[in-house]
């Protein structure tokens, strides 16, 4: 039984770890898609598709870490697990730089990278989560007259009417007019709501602190 609609790629050139990854993944209810390069990887995968990417880094063709940065170039949102037989210290640091979520040797041990996948899994879904926050407050920001913005932009910053209506040049009332349609566009009933709304600024879309490389057991090289 599937665990949802999200999937994990895993892009390696060796076929017994495309193979042993893929049984494990599907053993545990996750939906896999294994991919013997980068290439065939970019040619299947459609951006905003839910899930995240295994990555190995030395392949025939297009690199694990080249992947990394065309994805990251070409803003393509999804948490990355990069495994490599052949890692070291300046390997992992920049791929951890780049935004990878953990950087681990193979053999990896089964039940750290089904972890570590699974924490990418729900990293993935606090992004997505954040990027439709950021699309309802644009749809919101939107309705709202330039005159409008002006007068929401000094409530939040914390502007009693009265400065508000001196520093535009409109009487008190005009300002009180003002902040009740902000209030209605923007779907909240007081200034603590709206201050709230617009200054949670979503944390950016990148990598939470990786924990430190890991050594395991297998799916080996």
């Amino acid at each position: 039984m599937q665990d949802d609609d999200r999937t994990v790629y895993v892009v390696d050139d060796d076929e017994a770890v495309c193979d042993a990854l893929q049984s494990l993944l599907e053993s545990e209810g996750l939906r896999a898609a294994v991919f013997r390069s980068a290439d065939e990887f970019l040619a299947a995968y459609r951006p905003g598709q839910p899930g995240c990417l295994v990555l190995d880094v030395r392949m025939r063709g297009m690199s694990g870490l080249e992947l990394q940065a065309k994805l990251v170039g070409e803003r393509l949102p999804i948490p990355i697990i990069i495994i490599s037989g052949h890692g070291d210290i300046p390997m992992a640091v920049r791929a951890l730089k780049a935004g990878a979520l953990d950087f681990l040797e193979k053999p990896v041990d089964p039940q750290v990278l089904l972890a570590r996948i699974r924490h990418a899994l729900g990293v993935e879904k606090q992004w997505r989560r954040q990027r439709e926050q950021r699309q309802d407050l644009a749809v919101r920001l939107a309705r709202l007259t330039p005159r409008e913005r002006v007068v929401m932009n000094m409530v939040v910053a914390g502007r009693p009417s009265k400065r508000i209506a001196a520093e535009i040049g409109v009487t008190l009332k005009t300002v009180e007019a003002h902040r009740k349609q902000v209030l209605r566009k923007m779907g909240v009933s007081k200034a603590v709501e709206l201050v709230r709304l617009v200054s949670a600024e979503a944390p950016p879309l990148s990598s939470s602190p990786a924990p430190d490389t890991v050594p395991g057991g297998a799916p080996g090289d």
